[in-house]
């Protein structure tokens, strides 16, 4: 790492166990703040989620505001779940039905913005199992401390599971195979993000309705390079959350988010001025199974398509300037 980066990172590193729920609430003023998880066949786990978060952040220490479930075209009782612990859902595709309805996270991390109401927006992945409320905790330390904050991130061990064991950490394979070298060869200025595609993050509305979002998997990536190009890296910061647990994706999934990253590196580069690009890169992926006595491919489309910064939107200006009247 840069020297400047490595001073970041001792100075904008934290524990996410250091922060105390009951000091943060005298310090929240008069902020509202909103957890949102974007989720899609998640009915084992976004139930539980939300009811810790409800009992422990909501009821217990009037920290959070409002927990909401973007429902992105759930197949089974995820809404259901979701809205029986306490949350509000919304449906991604009935969001803003003017502009329709891309695939991906991006787009329900996108169209949040429009439905929650918070000052304050905590990003939580709906897929975690053995959810510890001190992970949104945590991630609101940084901003509700430090004013010039605007912009937190999580890191933290990932388990993977091999079918026969489970290993503590190694779950990040994206990430070190892929967003990590992009990262340090073309932003390193982000080199000290220990997580940078992690699916838990912490921001300002003022900010993140300032940047466009990428969609599908390539959303984390791209807020990450958006947000230090907006701000830059002295008002971001990142929580250690210590262990993490969610449903591993197989090396087949795990090749198409794989490409989306590298392609919204891509269009970053490109957005940024620092490439140009000669030609549009392809939006599929072939990969190869085997059938029988061949190996068959299949192809994937993969395509990384971008919404505008929210502010852009004539809706979303509408119903912020009813909020300020």
């Amino acid at each position: 790492m840069r020297p400047s980066v490595q001073a970041w990172f001792k100075q904008r590193t934290s524990a996410g166990v250091d922060w105390s729920r009951h000091r943060l609430v005298d310090l929240k003023g008069g902020d509202r703040i909103s957890v949102v998880l974007p989720a899609r066949d998640e009915e084992a786990t976004v139930g539980a989620i939300v009811a810790t978060l409800r009992r422990e952040l909501v009821e217990a220490v009037p920290l959070v505001d409002e927990v909401v479930v973007i429902d992105s075209g759930s197949m089974d009782a995820t809404a259901a779940e979701a809205r029986r612990a306490g949350a509000r859902v919304a449906q991604q595709d009935e969001v803003l039905p003017r502009i329709g309805n891309l695939a991906g996270k991006g787009e329900a991390l996108w169209k949040s913005l429009f439905v929650a109401g918070g000052d304050i927006v905590v990003f939580v992945d709906a897929d975690l199992h053995e959810f510890d409320e001190q992970f949104v905790v945590g991630l609101l330390g940084p901003l509700l401390t430090d004013p010039d904050i605007a912009f937190v991130k999580a890191f933290y061990d990932r388990a993977l599971h091999t079918g026969e064991r489970v290993l503590p950490a190694g779950g990040g394979r994206v990430t070190e195979l892929v967003a990590r070298p992009l990262i340090n060869l073309h932003w390193p200025t982000l080199a000290g993000f220990v997580q940078p595609l992690a699916g838990e993050y912490a921001a300002r509305r003022t900010l993140l309705e300032r940047i466009p979002f990428v969609s599908g998997y390539g959303v984390e990536i791209g807020m990450l390079i958006d947000v230090v190009e907006e701000v830059g890296l002295g008002a971001m910061a990142q929580v250690d959350l210590g262990h993490r647990a969610h449903r591993n994706s197989s090396d087949a999934a795990l090749g198409r988010m794989a490409a989306q990253v590298q392609l919204a590196m891509l269009s970053r580069l490109h957005r940024h001025g620092r490439a140009l690009l000669t030609g549009e890169p392809e939006m599929t992926m072939t990969q190869f199974t085997r059938q029988g006595s061949a190996f068959l491919p299949q192809t994937h489309d993969v395509r990384v398509t971008e919404r505008p910064a929210m502010v852009e939107v004539p809706e979303y200006l509408h119903r912020r300037m009813r909020e300020w009247a």
